[in-house]
């Protein structure tokens, strides 16, 4: 079983990436849930959501302890929470943000991981210029297919059409093939 751990804020759809996550992964003929974690939060407060993927049925229900990806939708979190907790030595890495890992201060931490497995993108930048909202989680989507090979760029695109048809999901999607091609470049 494939785990993810999503963090971010409330207001830039750290839910709705879990849930196209686990569509994404439906698409792709596996067995997903998503689900998230938190309390009468307001727009800013911190916010984790969890996927898991599978070629099984999963019957498991509780949160993500020890996740194997780590989505982080927000670098401010590292001052707040920890992100980091229980993620698998192997496990892999996603930043959403310009600045490198020394600038972020866990240049040491990431150094331990797996070449590939510790990555950043631009993701607010892509989606504000590409979707016209701050609303990094489609953008992270599609860096975190680049970055793990555990679903398609062609399945998280397939999930962002159906939850949002039309223009937003065209924008959308762009915003993710411009993260995959960024993440796979990197």
């Amino acid at each position: 079983m494939f785990q993810v751990r999503i963090h971010g804020r409330g207001g830039q759809g750290v839910v709705t990436a879990a849930e196209l996550l686990s569509v994404a992964a439906f698409r792709e003929g596996k067995h997903a849930q998503a689900f998230p974690s938190f309390g009468s939060e307001r727009m800013g407060a911190p916010v984790v959501a969890f996927c898991r993927i599978d070629d099984h049925e999963i019957r498991s229900r509780e949160p993500v302890m020890q996740p194997d990806a780590i989505i982080i939708q927000d670098p401010t979190l590292f001052h707040s929470v920890d992100v980091f907790a229980g993620l698998k030595p192997d496990g892999y890495i996603l930043v959403n943000t310009t600045r490198d890992f020394e600038a972020l201060g866990i240049d040491e931490f990431v150094a331990g991981f797996p070449e590939g497995h510790a990555r950043t993108v631009a993701a607010t930048e892509l989606a504000v210029s590409l979707v016209g909202r701050p609303i990094p989680n489609a953008a992270l989507l599609g860096g975190f297919a680049a970055e793990t090979g555990e679903i398609s760029l062609d399945a998280v695109k397939s999930a962002i059409k159906e939850r949002f048809p039309g223009t937003l999901g065209e924008k959308n999607m762009a915003a993710a093939s411009a993260a995959y091609e960024a993440v796979t470049a990197a």
